[in-house]
C-alpha cells in the first residue's frame, strides 16, 4: 500500500521563496520612507509622523536577488559568527564530559518527577525576560536544556520550550521590560513601567499557557517516541542516553568545568544588564570559556583548536540560514518599500471604530516585526506613529504600547526574520519543524492577545 507524508521544502528553499516575494514587492509597492529625526529623550532615530512620502522606484533586478544573499550573509555576519563561536565553546563544553555528569546528577535527584522541571525553568526564564528584557542571553542555555530534555526521555523541542519559549513570554508579556515596555512608554510619553498591574496579570495567563502547552507535548512524546516532531531527527552530540548518565559520577576536572560554565553564565548576565554586552562581548566571554574548560579538560591548544572547528562543522547550517533570513531585510531596504509597508498597514485603521483599531495594532505591530526584528527599532519607528494616531482614534497611549510589546514580542519565535534561526541552529531543531509545533499555539496566543486588547479598550487602559 503507497504511503503519503507531507513533504516541507527545505529551510534555504523556503527562506530563499521569501527573497523573491520581496523582490516582486519592489516592483509592484510603491518606493516610500518616512522622514526621520534623533529623539531628544532616548537619543536614537525616530520616525517624524505625517512625513511619508513617495520616493524613486528602486525595483531589485534579477541578478541583484542573488547577490543580496551574499549580502545577507556579510549584513549579518556579526550574528553568524555569534553563532559559530558560541556553539562552538559549547560544544567544547559537551566534549569535556562535564555537562553530561550535571544532566545525570539533575536525573538522579529529580527521579520520577521530572515534569516538574519544566514549569520551574519556564517561570524563571519567563520572570528574567519581563524584569531584565533577557532574551539573546539564553543562548548559552540550550544546548544544556535540548540534551537534558532528550536524556528526559522528551525531545529537542522540549528542551528548546523550556529556554527559548520561556523567555520569549516573559519578553512579550513584560510588565517593565526596559527593551521594550520601557522604551515604547518613552516615546509615548508615558510614566516608566506604568499600567503594572494589568500588565502582571497577562503575563501570569500567557507563560501559563506556553508552561501548558509544553507539559502537554512533553507528555504526549514520552509516551509515544513516535509522536514527536523531531522522530528521527539525528541530534548528533547534543542527544544523551538516559542510563549512561543516570549512572555517570562527577570527575574532579568536571566539576571544575562546570564551575567554568556556571560563572560565565553570571558573568554574561552581570555584563549584559550593567555593561549593555552585546554579540561581540558575549562571543568573547563564551570564547574565554570554552578555551578554559579545554584547558581544564587536560587538552593541549591543538586539540581545543580542532574541537572548535568540529563545533563549527555542526551549526554550519544554522549559520548560513540565519544569513540567508537577511537577504530578505536587504532586498526590502535596497527597493525602499519598508516604510511604505508600515505606513499602508498603519493608515487604514484610522477609518474602524476604536476597538477594532486596536486589534488592528496588534496585527500591525506583528507583521511589522517582520520587517524590523529589532524591539527598540520597532518602538522607535512604530511609536512615533502609533501614539497619535490612538490619541484620534481615542484609543489610550497605553493600549498602543501594549499592542506593541505584543506585537514585537511573540512574533520574534515565528518570523524567520528574527533571531529564530539563531535559536533552532543551536538547538539543531529544524526551522519547519519548530513551525510545526509553534504555529498552533502562536494561533492561541494570539486569540487570548485579542482578549487582552479588547480588555484594555472597554477599561481606557491608562
Amino acid at each position: 500500500m503507497a504511503t503519503h507524508t507531507s513533504k516541507v521544502p527545505h529551510t534555504f528553499v523556503l527562506l530563499f521563496s521569501l527573497i523573491v516575494i520581496a523582490v516582486i514587492g519592489t516592483y509592484v509597492l510603491p518606493a516610500g520612507e518616512f522622514d526621520r529625526t534623533t529623539d531628544e529623550n532616548t537619543g536614537r532615530t525616530v520616525v517624524v509622523p505625517g512625513t511619508y512620502h513617495k520616493v524613486e522606484q528602486s525595483p531589485v533586478s534579477f541578478f541583484d536577488t542573488f547577490i543580496s544573499v551574499q549580502r545577507g550573509c556579510i549584513d549579518a555576519a556579526a550574528v553568524v559568527f555569534f553563532v559559530f563561536i558560541v556553539y562552538a565553546s559549547f560544544y567544547v563544553v559537551l566534549q569535556t564530559g562535564a555537562l553530561h555528569s550535571f544532566i545525570g546528577w539533575l536525573l538522579r535527584i529529580t527521579e520520577g518527577k521530572e515534569l516538574i522541571i519544566i514549569p520551574v525553568f519556564m517561570y524563571t526564564f519567563a520572570l528574567a525576560g519581563s524584569v531584565f528584557g533577557m532574551f539573546e542571553e539564553t543562548f548559552g542555555f540550550i544546548p544544556l536544556f535540548v540534551g537534558l530534555s532528550i536524556a528526559l526521555g522528551y525531545d529537542a523541542i522540549v528542551g528548546m520550550s523550556m529556554v527559548s519559549l520561556g523567555v520569549a513570554m516573559g519578553f512579550a508579556a513584560a510588565f517593565m521590560n526596559p527593551f521594550t515596555v520601557g522604551l515604547a512608554q518613552k516615546f509615548a510619553e508615558l510614566p516608566l513601567f506604568s499600567g503594572m498591574g494589568f500588565r502582571m496579570i497577562s503575563w501570569g495567563v500567557l507563560t501559563t499557557m506556553a508552561v501548558l502547552y509544553t507539559m502537554r507535548y512533553a507528555i504526549k512524546i514520552k509516551k509515544d517516541p513516535t509522536k514527536s516532531i523531531m522522530y528521527g531527527v539525528d541530534m548528533g552530540s547534543l542527544a544523551m542516553d538516559h542510563n549512561e548518565l543516570i549512572q555517570r559520577k562527577f570527575t574532579h576536572r568536571e566539576k571544575m568545568v562546570l564551575w567554568v560554565v556556571i560563572g560565565t553564565i553570571a558573568l554574561l548576565i552581570w555584563g549584559v544588564i550593567t555593561r549593555g554586552w552585546y554579540f561581540n562581548a558575549i562571543a568573547g566571554l563564551f570564547l574565554i570559556m570554552g578555551m578554559a574548560c579545554g584547558a581544564l579538560a587536560g587538552w593541549g591548544p591543538s586539540t581545543i583548536a580542532k574541537t572548535y572547528v568540529e563545533g563549527c562543522r555542526d551549526i554550519v547550517f544554522g549559520a548560513l540560514v540565519v544569513g540567508l533570513s537577511r537577504g530578505i531585510l536587504i532586498v526590502m531596504q535596497d527597493g525602499n518599500i519598508i516604510d511604505t509597508v508600515i505606513y499602508g498597514m498603519a493608515q487604514p485603521l484610522a477609518g474602524f471604530p476604536e476597538w477594532v483599531a486596536a486589534e488592528g495594532m496588534l496585527f500591525v505591530q506583528t507583521l511589522i516585526n517582520f520587517f524590523i526584528p529589532s524591539g527598540s527599532g520597532q518602538a522607535a519607528t512604530t511609536m512615533p506613529i502609533m501614539a497619535p494616531l490612538a490619541d484620534l482614534l481615542g484609543v489610550t497611549r497605553q493600549t498602543a504600547v501594549l499592542a506593541y510589546q505584543y506585537g514585537d514580542g511573540f512574533s520574534n519565535l515565528l518570523w524567520p526574520t528574527t533571531l529564530l534561526p539563531v535559536i533552532c541552529s543551536i538547538a539543531h531543531v529544524p526551522i519547519e519543524k519548530w513551525w510545526r509545533y509553534f504555529i498552533p499555539f502562536f494561533v492561541m496566543l494570539l486569540a487570548v492577545e485579542m482578549i487582552f486588547m479588547y480588555v484594555a479598550v472597554a477599561i481606557g487602559f491608562a
